[in-house]
């Protein structure tokens, strides 16, 4: 018997060892350290904003990371966070009754596949809310850095120029049309802010498969040309008279689902059909040949371009515009993926899996559009590299807190994270940290990126701010909200 009562008092004493850091956490006086939560504003781009499944919605935006920060900050003496929703919980926008192509209703999972809600947003394309005069979450989706700083963004006129000038999302809540995004976010004097800018710098360039049709954003170049000129100013005139507030880097493209899904070798054959494919490029092959014999082309690339099919899987046929040009010769710039390229999830609305299957990559090569070669990748993170040694140095400089968000990507691709009972990673669907569009966070997400903005806060201010509970963070929303 007393061996029984000295079993259960270790047992109890344990307990109570294991859990004493939770206690001690729920026991420790939530404050503001030397930051000012009063009143805090968020500027940033789709992440700010809370798009997620491929649009901008209510729920998501109840989600976002500005949003899930704003709760936390109530408790040391935070104020309250405006958001300028959308209309509904179908994202996108409409017009004249019908749902406009280029801003498609939000996905679900159908428990096969992304499918899209039905029905037509009732956020009319061009509209302004009414109500708000200014909103504390300034994150606009597609903007970019400069964008934060253009006068006129917010201009319904600009929406119908070509190129365009403006941004719906921001035509709908700016307080005139001369404004910027910076402007009507200082005219709020905030005592706090949180900056999250230039995943669209170079997002837009990664997602059309580097075609050039969005190019990168240059790093250096005066405010409005580059992102470095660009990111000074906007951090320079947030931090003026020692405002306090939050950074965040950016991680590598290729690193997100939406470039990591399909994989480099997504085509499956039969021997047969390995046959009649090789058959097909044979005439290629023999021409890549004669082309290094007449010393057009290194050895090493005759070899890097001769496509061969086998049965199983297979890497799929590309068009490379970095291989030598041999258009003088007749030969076409050719060469099957490598573990180095990324095949986009969905290009021009067509997904992957669809373009695939009707004979793409295999009969017929990809198009530039389709795949993010190894040398456009190093261009990417070249670029992102850049920006990053820019981003912290601000944050040394202007004394500002900084999130290592490249870092957590890096955690969420390898390995992931743990938390209780449950396990987050990049993986499309399944993994918990993205939305299906594979590129913005799913509401855990959010809440996952909102703790690790705390933990830096801090750290740098001496706060005392509490993480939210991942748990209580869906990780996908279903058909009806």
């Amino acid at each position: 018997m007393k061996k029984n009562i000295k079993w259960l008092l270790l047992v109890s004493l344990s307990f109570v060892a294991c859990n004493n850091d939770d206690e001690t956490v729920a026991e420790t006086p939530v404050t503001a350290g030397s930051a000012n939560f009063s009143k805090y504003v968020a500027l940033g781009d789709s992440f700010a904003a809370g798009y997620s499944d491929g649009a901008l919605f209510k729920k998501g935006q109840d989600n976002a990371y500005p949003s899930v920060l704003a709760l936390q900050f109530k408790q040391a003496g935070g104020g309250d966070f405006t958001t300028p929703y959308m209309e509904d919980n179908l994202g996108g926008f409409s017009s004249g009754g019908n749902q406009v192509p280029q801003f498609p209703r939000r996905s679900y999972f159908n428990g096969a596949a992304p499918a899209t809600v039905s029905g037509t947003s009732a956020t009319v394309l061009g509209s302004h809310v009414s109500g708000t005069a200014s909103y504390n979450n300034m994150g606009v989706p597609g903007a970019r850095s400069y964008h934060l700083l253009a006068p006129g963004y917010g201009n319904p006129s600009g929406l119908v120029t070509s190129p365009p000038t403006a941004n719906p999302y921001f035509v709908r809540f700016a307080s005139s049309n001369s404004t910027s995004i910076l402007a009507d976010a200082l005219t709020q004097q905030p005592t706090f802010f949180s900056l999250w800018i230039g995943g669209n710098d170079v997002l837009g360039y990664a997602t059309s498969g580097g075609d050039d049709s969005s190019p990168i954003t240059p790093a250096t170049g005066v405010p409005g040309v580059g992102f470095d000129g660009s990111y000074n100013a906007l951090v320079a005139q947030l931090s003026t008279g020692g405002r306090k507030g939050v950074v965040a880097n950016l991680p590598y493209i290729n690193t997100l689902p939406f470039f990591t899904t399909v994989g480099y070798n997504p085509a499956t054959l039969d021997a047969t059909q390995a046959g009649q494919l090789n058959a097909g490029y044979a005439p290629y092959n023999a021409g890549l040949v004669n082309a290094k014999n007449a010393g057009f082309i290194t050895e090493a690339e005759r070899v890097r371009r001769t496509i061969n099919f086998v049965a199983g899987k297979n890497a799929v046929v590309m068009v490379d515009e970095y291989l030598t040009n041999l258009a003088g010769a007749g030969l076409p710039s050719y060469r099957q993926t490598t573990v180095d390229d990324f095949i986009v999830l969905v290009s021009q609305g067509v997904s992957a899996k669809a373009h695939l299957t009707a004979g793409n990559g295999t009969a017929v090569p990809l198009q530039d559009r389709w795949v993010v070669s190894k040398d456009e990748v190093a261009l990417l993170k070249t670029a992102t590299d850049s920006y990053n040694i820019t981003i912290e140095a601000a944050a040394t400089a202007n004394g500002l807190a900084f999130v290592n968000a490249k870092a957590i990507m890096d955690q969420l691709v390898n390995g992931g994270i743990r938390f209780g009972n449950y396990h987050m990673s990049a993986t499309y669907v399944t993994g918990g940290a993205f939305s299906l569009d594979g590129i913005h966070p799913s509401a855990r997400g959010y809440a996952l990126i909102a703790n690790k903005f705390l933990e830096a806060i801090n750290a740098k201010y001496g706060s005392t701010l509490r993480p939210v509970d991942l748990g209580n963070y869906q990780i996908q929303y279903p058909a009806s909200l």
